[in-house]
């Protein structure tokens, strides 16, 4: 069952922050994307799987060998059908720089900033950025980022949590090479125009969370 965390104002106000965010007609020169990391362990075959057959699928033995792991980067927009993936051997806070200088260069470079949904790891922070590059090159990538931190506990208020649980059922429970695998994957999904359907929004967390909101007459 799902509980309810220990909020506080803090807690409330960036939950209403990211579901206002969630509700906004999309903006091209404005977008929202969803971002999240996921380590994923490798796996490798003990004995070699039985090849398909008519009527049968390809079998695989119960036996395994664990080859280590590695992360995966999600971005998913919260207002059109675009997501990607970005397969890295580390999570480092250089890791994490390098998939923001991709978001601002590479998948959003005509927008004039763009609305970032994520947690507030250690690593996932503007001092990373300075880290990784110098400081003129982190300085004109933060200019194109606006960073809404999701609360503290709250991994469910981050729309890509949905799809990269919708990746690990159709992908990853698969013995097959990771890349390969999720590049098909990710082919499949922005083709099919696939959306997450968030129907949760500041109203609805006012009237069904309401006992997780601070009382301000308990505080007076």
């Amino acid at each position: 069952m799902w509980c309810i965390p220990q909020v506080d104002g803090t807690y409330v106000a960036r939950m209403e922050d990211v579901l206002d965010l969630y509700a906004e007609k999309p903006d091209p020169k404005r977008p929202v994307v969803c971002f999240d990391e996921s380590p994923t362990q490798l796996i490798g075959e003990v004995r070699q799987p039985i090849a398909a057959a008519p009527g049968q699928p390809r079998r695989y033995d119960y036996e395994y060998r664990r080859n280590g792991t590695m992360n995966l980067f999600v971005f998913l927009d919260a207002h059109r059908p675009w997501r990607t993936v970005k397969v890295t051997e580390q999570r480092t806070a250089l890791d994490f720089a390098e998939c923001m200088r991709d978001l601002v260069d590479k998948h959003y470079p005509a927008a004039d900033v763009i609305r970032v949904v994520m947690d507030n790891l250690s690593t996932h922070g503007p001092g990373a950025l300075y880290e990784a590059f110098p400081a003129p090159e982190a300085h004109r990538i933060l200019q194109r980022l606006d960073i809404h931190y999701t609360p503290k506990h709250a991994s469910w208020l981050n729309m890509v949590e949905l799809e990269i649980g919708v990746l690990r059922g159709q992908c990853l429970d698969r013995r097959k090479k990771l890349i390969s695998e999720i590049a098909a994957w990710l082919k499949q999904r922005n083709k099919a125009k696939a959306r997450i359907k968030w129907m949760f929004n500041t109203e609805k967390a006012r009237t069904k969370l309401a006992r997780a909101y601070p009382d301000p007459a308990k505080e007076s």
